[in-house]
């Protein structure tokens, strides 16, 4: 009999491939912890979800359609994850009903081509697709289509136009995929309040997605419970079996669920978790405390720990540490610890009391200097963040050319690691980077530097009459060393000598426009911000959990931020995985 790669993913039966090399190992004392069986089970259900976000919410949804009993527990307060804070951007493709009303040509078959494509490279040199896990990119392009299709199906308003490249990051370059969750008539959880009536069908928002998710839940019967964070998964057979269950920590008090069928990861990934994330990079260290998504939720790789603690390895790690896509960007709004260029928390916001600050948003580069700890600039601060492939970025284009690397304009897009070089003081971080700038400015960007735009309570913002003064007051928690008053008045004379002759000599920034000259003198908090995930746990073409020997760890499931092995950013891997493991989960067979 001939097994197609559609047999092996309906099956459920496919070998896992080799183990990368430097894959983790769990410690033996976290793995004989895990893997005892609790004394009693407080609970049983068929299937445990961990994470109600665009991974958790699709699978519990369809594992309970299914027929199982589906408990989906949530750590936070709500659900939603990183996802309900996104920009609702959806890049489902391979033929979906969206593209053909719109006469776009797309495929299975053309969207995995793309997403392996090893020839497409980034200005500075980094391949977006070349490091994905290709039976993990075949599945995704499988089950894309079906995946956009059930949502749809289950309430999700798309906005009403041609899918497009808003938002796209690394979503391939043959074909316009990306769709927009509307926002409707729900309260935003950036302001605690739904958008004007006449933006609901036509803004863009992950705050629509998941409520229409959360409503579809309810509907099917998924139980939900809040603040119920997973401490622990247990194997049977000592550690070498199936996975059995899990244990929560429910406001303190600790309660064991057993899992007759699997358990399915969906919590999101690991860049909260600073000796995690610096697996990938060194240099994150905790001055990058402004991470996407919190303070509504963290990405704190309780999925990956728990699950390298009964054997799990690691997988694609490249994807993490490649300098393409959003997984670190430059601060899009200062003075505010969570800076993130596409979100912003109000005041109204259920978190905004965690969150501290709106920012002020930059609308011009030079209305400002970037400078370090030691108040000295670093790079031509109209400078951008790493690029990423979307629909036509590579253009002509021909699948797998040598010509697509060849003909890129090289362009090293250095900002971010100028940001991070650190001070020379041995010390692995590059330490805060402030935004120094003057009552002028302020008149041009149109802020209002006081609360709650800033954070002056938390740290993040400082003002003073003189530009001495003003480096001797940035006092807070990440900054290791004092600014040197005499540091920041040269750095800002010899900027201004710069607007004077209208070259910048030091950094080439163009054409140098505002001096930073009259009082007060304002230093806001601008440091690069952690974004996404895109390395994490190994998993096989039906997201079932890889050990460190290639083996598939029975019981156990996982998909999106929490799951390596692919390189594109977002909602639709997250969504597409959480629709296989609710399917492949549910026809496990209960012990």
């Amino acid at each position: 009999m001939t097994i197609t790669r559609r047999d092996l993913l309906i099956s459920g039966t496919g070998a896992a491939a080799t183990v990368a090399a430097g894959a983790i190992a769990s410690a033996d004392t976290a793995s004989a912890q895990a893997a005892t069986t609790p004394p009693k089970w407080d609970r049983e259900v068929d299937i445990v979800v961990v994470g109600a976000g665009a991974t958790g919410l699709p699978a519990a949804i369809i594992a309970r359609e299914a027929g199982s009993s589906v408990l989906l527990l949530e750590a936070q307060k709500d659900i939603g994850g990183h996802a309900i804070t996104s920009g609702g951007n959806v890049p489902l493709g391979g033929g979906t009903s969206a593209q053909k009303k719109h006469g776009i040509v797309d495929s299975p078959d053309l969207l995995f081509r793309d997403l392996t494509d090893w020839s497409v490279v980034e200005p500075n040199g980094f391949p977006d697709y070349r490091y994905n896990d290709r039976e993990i990119i075949r599945a995704f392009a499988d089950n894309s289509a079906p995946t956009y299709e059930w949502l749809v199906a289950h309430g999700v308003v798309f906005v009403d136009k041609a899918p497009d490249n808003f938002g796209g990051t690394s979503v391939g370059n043959s074909a316009p995929r990306e769709m927009h969750s509307a926002a409707m008539d729900w309260p935003m959880v950036q302001t605690g309040k739904a958008v004007a009536p006449g933006l609901r069908k036509i803004m863009s928002t992950g705050n629509g997605l998941m409520r229409d998710l959360e409503a579809a839940a309810k509907k099917a019967g998924v139980e939900t419970l809040l603040e119920h964070k997973m401490t622990g998964l247990h194997r049977d057979q000592s550690g070498a079996g199936r996975v059995i269950g899990v244990t929560v920590d429910a406001k303190g008090k600790t309660i064991n669920i057993r899992a007759r069928k699997a358990v399915i990861l969906g919590t999101g990934g690991s860049t909260g978790n600073i000796n995690f994330r610096r697996m990938f990079d060194p240099r994150l260290t905790e001055e990058y405390c402004g991470l996407s998504g919190m303070p509504w939720s963290d990405q704190d790789a309780s999925g990956e720990l728990a699950a390298m603690a009964v054997g799990a390895s690691l997988w694609g790690l490249y994807n993490q540490t490649g300098e393409f896509g959003s997984n670190l960007t430059k601060a899009g709004a200062i003075g505010c610890r969570y800076g993130y260029v596409n979100l912003v928390w109000e005041p109204g916001s259920p978190v905004f009391d965690r969150a501290g600050a709106v920012g002020l948003r930059v609308g011009n580069w030079q209305d400002l200097i970037l400078v370090n700890m030691l108040g000295q600039r670093f790079y031509d601060e109209t400078g951008g963040q790493f690029t990423s492939n979307n629909y036509k970025a590579v253009n002509p284009y021909v699948q797998g050319s040598y010509l697509n690397a060849k003909n890129a304009k090289y362009n090293p897009n250095n900002f971010i690691n100028a940001a991070m070089a650190g001070i020379d003081d041995g010390h692995n971080g590059g330490g805060p980077i402030w935004a120094i700038f003057d009552a002028d400015a302020v008149t041009r960007e149109k802020w209002k530097p006081e609360p709650p735009m800033v954070d002056a309570k938390g740290g993040f913002f400082f003002q003073a009459d003189t530009l001495g003064e003003l480096a001797t007051r940035i006092k807070m928690e990440h900054q290791r060393v004092p600014m040197p008053a005499a540091n920041l008045e040269a750095t800002v004379a010899r900027y201004n000598s710069f607007v004077d002759s209208g070259t910048d000599e030091d950094f080439g920034k163009p054409k140098p426009r505002y001096k930073i000259a009259k009082g007060p003198f304002y230093a806001a908090w601008a440091t690069p911000v952690v974004h996404d995930t895109r390395a994490g746990l190994r998993i096989n073409a039906n997201c079932q959990v890889v050990d460190i020997n290639g083996k598939v760890i029975p019981g156990l499931y996982c998909g999106g931020e929490s799951a390596g092995g692919f390189s594109q950013h977002g909602l639709a891997r997250a969504t597409c995985q959480g629709y296989i493991a609710g399917h492949k989960a549910a026809a496990e067979k209960p012990i």
